[in-house]
């Protein structure tokens, strides 16, 4: 879990070839806080194949609206009525390790997909659309990681050092930790959006957020 050397050279190497938008001097300096690598011991769990969309959300907040969402099949983010929801759903948010290890789905490189810059084109902004999410399944078949910010169960904390060797979220006072976000600045605006999509970038919860439930695993 993290970001490694290797993937670092990746966004190097993209750099290198104008694969960047901008000077990445920024992201480089902020890689701390994706880091150190560590090995983490994943139990068995269960999470959503996409975060939940508008008309999932309205089954627990019946009164649920959201001004930017054009249909029920799109995805829902939450900001005031992120604690109303979570009082009433009857899952859990991952901890951002299970959160990482199900965007990498065996893979140890940048995003599922390998090393190099993601398009655009894998960013998904309508979860209903079958053919559009087959294609961005990863090997978990798991829909657009990366897509939506997607808030996590663990108090951000700026890097990794002391963090459990399991899956436990970190806990205490303080904003959540946030992964994934590319979809929500499409269409892209040429600041480096894609670096959202990295199954490593994690980030302080701010403002608004959409929700992946995940539940354990039945033992009967």
């Amino acid at each position: 879990m993290g970001l490694s050397d290797a993937e670092l050279d990746a966004v190097r190497a993209i750099e290198r070839a104008d694969g960047a938008d901008d000077d990445l001097e920024a992201f480089f300096v902020g890689a701390v806080r994706a880091r150190p690598v560590r090995e983490v011991r994943v139990e068995p769990f269960l999470i959503a194949r996409h975060p939940l969309t508008v008309g999932q959300a309205r089954h627990w907040l019946p009164e649920y609206e959201d001004s930017f969402t054009e249909s029920d099949s799109s995805t829902a983010r939450f900001e005031d009525d992120l604690n109303d929801l979570l009082g009433t759903l009857p899952f859990r948010l991952p901890s951002e390790a299970e959160w990482e290890y199900a965007a990498r789905a065996g893979t140890t490189t940048l995003t599922f997909r390998g090393d190099g810059r993601p398009d655009e084109d894998q960013v998904l902004d309508d979860f209903a659309d079958e053919e559009r999410t087959a294609a961005a399944e990863n090997g978990f078949g798991l829909a657009a990681m990366g897509s939506a910010n997607e808030i996590c169960a663990d108090v951000w904390i700026p890097h990794f050092t002391d963090a459990p060797m399991d899956t436990r979220p970190r806990t205490g006072d303080g904003p959540g930790v946030v992964r994934g976000g590319a979809g929500d600045l499409s269409p892209w605006q040429g600041c480096d959006e894609w670096l959202l999509l990295l199954s490593a970038t994690r980030y302080e919860f701010h403002s608004f957020t959409a929700v992946r439930p995940v539940a354990p695993v039945p033992t009967s």
